[in-house]
Order: structure tokens, then C-alpha cells, then sequence
């Protein structure tokens, strides 16, 4: 039995993945209502921090992986005890950070906008002046999808941010010079415990308002500039000696520069595509990873543009004229997460266009984004 730390549409799309290859699956979240636990074999709902969960779940696996990164450090110190937990914590415990990841890749050599660690909100001022405006300041842990951030333009958003970090219970934070990107990218990158890689496309993502909601595969860029994307992402999960799914998210810059944005270890929303568009989709890839199999192929079948559905975008396709309307698209593939309970930027689901040519696969996004009504 192989175990996903985390039980949401990344631990579930890994659990069916897993169990076409025929493994069962153990899942572990302290939310007793999320989408991966009402599929596993084992289902466990407790406090990551409940020692008898702990032995339950330990005592069932042979391997053990998770969904995202915010799982506590000392659960993967403790799993690594008994089996094999990829990626490793040690890798956690720097990507979960902001600081210490930019401190990573910066000791590596990789490019990353300057940044300043920021460990109280007094510090807030002189580390601004230092790198200059316009910056943003994220907090250090606990961030996603445009949260727990703020944008300073000038020197008199100083007082507001500082105040609003004073109010804030997670810290330290860190500030980064706002990079004037031209496109967003990101390479999925795979690596086996033998140091064996594979690497996807280079993607192209939208966000609106913090929150990813389209990406297009592959990116609409030079085959050179997407090569070099790769080979940047790829040398970031070697330096970091990662076995497993990772993301890396990129800022392609006007004159052709890129900068690492951030690292996430695990699968990520913006190869979701991967699910319908390759010949392995970044969950097998995973399990492959995770249980010590070797890695499949990325190969792109055909160019795809994934949609994401946010929040009351649910109610406007999966039922009645909307979902008709949606499945009369050629190349429409829709994944829904199984969430009951439907919030404002709450990520619901997704829909897949696949096309012949990448302008039909936009074309078709396009249609939906209009339906949506999408800025």
C-alpha cells in the first residue's frame, strides 16, 4: 500500500492513479471531508500531530508521498523512520519556506529576484529601501494562491503594510523586488531515486487574482526559450536532490531572463493537463516516482489549455444547458474535485480543451472563459 500525506484533488487524482497500477492506497488528513479519503482503502482523519494515526498509517504503507507542501516537517522526520517519504523531508522543510527556498536557489546560483528576509513588521521599511520599489512582501509559510500577500508601490504603502503585517499570525515574511514579467511559465519536472528525470512542457499560466486560471501546453514561446526553461527547472530539482513531482514556476522576462519564482514539491494545478494530454500524466509519474518504478514518457499527445473552475463557476457548467453546452465542445475534457461545499476562490474543478492546432485549444478556452464571464 503506497500513503499521500493530504486528501484533497491532488491526493485524489494520485489515488486513482495509484490504483490503475494496482496499488491501494492509504490516505491521512485532519479534515474527515475531503474528496481523497472517500476513495482510499485506508482512510485516515486525525491531527497530523495524533501518534496513533501515526503507527495506523505507518504500519500500513510501503512509501509514502504528499499533496502539498504544508504538511508538518516533523510528520515526514518521524515517517522517514519506518520507510521511504518522497520527496524527502529536508526538501520540504526548504520549499514550505519562502526564505530558506530563496536562500537555497540563490546559493545555487539560480535566478531569483532579490529579496530581503523580513522577521519583524519593523524591519519593513529598511529592507524596501534596500531593494526598491515597486516590491511585494509574502509571508514566509502558510501562502497559496495570492495569499498572504502585498504590493508596495511607493514608500507611502509603507504604514498600511506594516500595520497589516502586525496584524498577521504567521511571520517571518519575505520581501522581493517586483519583476515587470512578460509571461508566467512553469516546467513539471520528474526525478527518480536513481537520478533519472523526465521533463514536460514548458506551460504558459494566467492568474487572476493570485489564482491560476488557465495554462496553455505547450507555452506560446520560442522552442529555445522553452529548451532553456526546462533546463533551468530541471537543474533546480537536482540541485535540491528531490526524488518525486515537482513544479517550478517561472517569470520569463521582456528580454528573454528568467527567474525562479517558486518550487512547489508536488504535482501542480498547471499540469493538470498532463491528465488527458500525455502519455503519462504528472500523477502516474508520482506513484512511478514514489514506489521506485521507472518513469514514463512526457510526450505531449496533442496542445491543451486548462480552465480552472473557481468558486460559483461550478453551478454555470456542471449541470442543465451549462454542461450540455460544454460537452458539445470538441476536446473538452471536465474534471470535477467532489467538494460540497462551494466557496469564493475555492478551486472546484477543471475542463481540458484538446486541439489539433493550439489555436483551437485557446479558441475553445476562450468560449468558456466568456461563460464564465472571465476578465
Amino acid at each position: 500500500m503506497v500513503g499521500v500525506l493530504g486528501g484533497g484533488q491532488l491526493g485524489s487524482m494520485f489515488a486513482v492513479a495509484a490504483r490503475r497500477l494496482g496499488y491501494r492506497v492509504a490516505v491521512w488528513d485532519q479534515d474527515a471531508d475531503v474528496p481523497a479519503l472517500k476513495i482510499a482503502d485506508l482512510p485516515v482523519a486525525a491531527p497530523f500531530a495524533d501518534p496513533t494515526a501515526l503507527n495506523r498509517f505507518a504500519g500500513s504503507v510501503s512509501a509514502v508521498t504528499y499533496e502539498w507542501e504544508n504538511i508538518p516537517v516533523a510528520l515526514g522526520e518521524a515517517l522517514e523512520q519506518r520507510l521511504a517519504v518522497r520527496p524527502a523531508s529536508r526538501i520540504l522543510r526548504i520549499l514550505q519556506n519562502r526564505v530558506e527556498q530563496k536562500q537555497f536557489l540563490a546559493s545555487h546560483n539560480i535566478p531569483v529576484a532579490t529579496f530581503r528576509p523580513i522577521a519583524a513588521p519593523s524591519d519593513l521599511r529598511a529592507a524596501a529601501e534596500s531593494i526598491g520599489f515597486p516590491c511585494l512582501c509574502k509571508t514566509a509559510t502558510h501562502g497559496y494562491d495570492g495569499k498572504g500577500q502585498w504590493r508596495l508601490a511607493g514608500a507611502q504603502d509603507l504604514a498600511s503594510v506594516q500595520e497589516q503585517l502586525g496584524k498577521q499570525a504567521h511571520s517571518p515574511w519575505v520581501l522581493e523586488q517586483f519583476l515587470a514579467f512578460d509571461k508566467e511559465l512553469s516546467v513539471l519536472v520528474v526525478r527518480g531515486a536513481d537520478g533519472d528525470k523526465r521533463v514536460y512542457p514548458t506551460v504558459e499560466n494566467v492568474h487572476e487574482a493570485g489564482i491560476l486560471r488557465t495554462s496553455r501546453a505547450p507555452a506560446e514561446i520560442d522552442p529555445r526559450l522553452a529548451q532553456r526553461a526546462g533546463d533551468l527547472a530541471a537543474s533546480v530539482v537536482a540541485a535540491l536532490e528531490g526524488v518525486g513531482v515537482f513544479c517550478v514556476e517561472l517569470f520569463l522576462m521582456p528580454d528573454g531572463g528568467l527567474f525562479v519564482n517558486e518550487v512547489a514539491p508536488r504535482p501542480h494545478n498547471s499540469g493538470h493537463y498532463t491528465l488527458d494530454a500525455c502519455t503519462v500524466s504528472q500523477f502516474e509519474q508520482q506513484v512511478r516516482a514514489v514506489c521506485g518504478l521507472p518513469l514514463g514518457e512526457v510526450r505531449l499527445l496533442c496542445p491543451a489549455v486548462m480552465v480552472n473552475l473557481i468558486g460559483e463557476d461550478l453551478t454555470k457548467v456542471s449541470a442543465g444547458e451549462g454542461l450540455a453546452n460544454l460537452f458539445r465542445q470538441p476536446g473538452a475534457k471536465l474534471h470535477l474535485y467532489g467538494k460540497k461545499s462551494v466557496r469564493p476562490g475555492r478551486k472546484m474543478g477543471h475542463v481540458t480543451f484538446l486541439a489539433e492546432k493550439p489555436a483551437q485549444a485557446w479558441e475553445s478556452a476562450e468560449t468558456l472563459r466568456r461563460v464564465l464571464r472571465c476578465p
